[in-house]
């Protein structure tokens, strides 16, 4: 009797600490679990604080891929902080031309029927920093997610180009400001999420002015799609 009680306590040791063990090894799994995601965006760009009489044209359009680390701030890892890396082209269409005449670019409001494209364009490195909120878990990989922070961008190329009925032109624009940085905000379910961004620098130096001597101090609205992959 004795032989049996001591075999069934030892019996119930064992499955006690088995069980333990895979609670363990379960929690152990929900704390490494992490949110790091590739993404992917398309979005629109608007012209903000434009000189008078400044229209856009064509399609300024916004391309952007990059990776976020991601970095839990809770126990249940639903609040936590993405820090990135990525890379982004930007064209910006208006009807401000740029010019270029020994070195010295000079900028003028035109007549949209007077030439057939302007364009802005941009390629840069840049930075975001979010604060992230989710509903997703371990086994959830389809969740609701709201991502809002800022993003720090450095401009390593930009150029204007004029497109007109007897040829184009095309030359780097040193006016175009380097480091750029501005307001995000992501809202989406699974893989479609709207992004949002307000640009704080303007896009170009002091420097860029029209004859008039107003300054040319345009912000950046830039409103799209942006989707992750884990």
């Amino acid at each position: 009797m004795k032989q049996y009680v001591v075999l069934t306590l030892l019996s119930f040791s064992f499955f006690v600490a088995q069980s333990q063990e895979v609670q363990d090894s379960i929690v152990d799994v929900n704390r490494r679990y992490l949110e790091d995601q590739f993404y992917i965006g398309l979005g629109y760009n608007l012209l903000f604080n434009r000189p008078e009489n400044t229209v856009q044209r064509n399609l300024s359009y916004n391309l952007q891929a990059g990776f976020i680390k991601d970095i839990p701030l809770n126990y249940r890892r639903n609040v936590g902080l993405g820090i990135g890396v990525g890379y982004a082209v930007n064209s910006y269409y208006s009807n401000i031309v740029a010019t270029e005449t020994n070195n010295i670019v000079s900028y003028e409001v035109m007549d949209q029927a007077d030439f057939n494209r302007s364009k802005l364009e941009t390629h840069a490195v840049e930075f975001p920093l979010e604060l992230r909120w989710r509903t997703s878990t371990v086994e959830e990989y389809k969740f609701w997610r709201i991502y809002a922070g800022v993003k720090l961008g450095y401009v390593f190329s930009g150029r204007s180009k004029l497109v007109m009925e007897g040829g184009s032109t095309s030359f780097s624009n040193d006016d175009i400001q380097p480091f750029q940085y501005g307001l995000m905000f992501n809202f989406g379910y699974n893989t479609w999420n709207i992004h949002a961004y307000y640009g704080l620098s303007p896009l170009l130096e002091e420097t860029a002015q029209l004859p008039s001597g107003e300054r040319i101090d345009t912000r950046v609205l830039r409103i799209g799609l942006i989707f992750y992959i884990l």
